[in-house]
């Protein structure tokens, strides 16, 4: 049985092809060498000749698509951004049990990980020696930080976690997160996603919501926002 795709290597997916020109598809395909590359091999060894070496394209198409390879590592790390925040959508914005949304989004993200482990451990790695990619890799972490602030904030708010400065616990949160990934998911064989989640869910649910509800996945908490007057909408 073939793998499914959350445990394979992430894939640029283009726009259909209907929608989209031979440019978009040539930029999809350098994205995905370049994922296909770190999965094996450091960063500090990815140069634009090994990388177009990759597919049937010239170093002259890569640099019409990408300054240099820096510029091409700040887009493979805006795609997992965005992988990342949509996966845990429903925590940052719905209404419900918050206990249950936080599993679920942590869930969903944590298979990210799995597919991306390769690539944030080789990011994580270059951070320490190369000063471009550790701004490109702190921006992101820095993300991360500002969306769970805010959702930490608004739950204070409306009582369901109690009070405290969000921002060094979300920092920490996060980091434990990235540091999970490159240890579990970063090196072949990778380990099983569940026992992660189980991991990340019991620190992130006991630290924001209590102890009591850790080893669950609901609780009898309940989130209603109240939408923003229409002037402010």
């Amino acid at each position: 049985m073939s793998p499914s795709k959350s445990q394979r290597r992430p894939v640029v997916e283009p726009e259909p092809v209907a929608r989209i020109g031979q440019a978009e598809r040539t930029r999809a395909e350098i994205l995905d060498a370049a994922f296909d590359f770190l999965w094996s091999r450091p960063f500090r060894d990815m140069t634009v000749n090994a990388l177009m070496a990759m597919i049937p394209q010239s170093r002259t198409v890569f640099y019409k698509h990408f300054d240099d390879i820096h510029v091409l590592m700040a887009e493979m790390l805006k795609r997992l951004e965005t992988e990342i925040l949509e996966g845990a959508s429903r925590w940052f914005s719905d209404d419900g049990d918050p206990v249950a949304l936080l599993h679920e989004s942590l869930a969903t993200e944590v298979q990210i990980g799995y597919r991306y482990g390769p690539f944030i451990k080789a990011v994580s790695d270059a951070a320490g020696t190369n000063a471009e990619v550790e701004d490109e890799w702190n921006w992101l972490l820095d993300r991360f930080d500002d969306a769970v602030i805010e959702r930490i904030t608004a739950d204070q708010e409306l009582g369901l976690i109690e009070a405290f400065d969000p921002r060094p616990v979300a920092t920490a949160l996060n980091r434990v997160d990235a540091a999970m990934y490159v240890r579990k998911f970063g090196h072949r064989p990778r380990s099983r996603p569940q026992p992660v989640v189980d991991a990340i869910t019991r620190v992130w649910i006991s630290t924001l919501y209590g102890h009591q509800w850790a080893t669950g996945r609901t609780s009898t908490l309940y989130r209603k926002q109240v939408p923003d007057p229409p002037e402010h909408r």
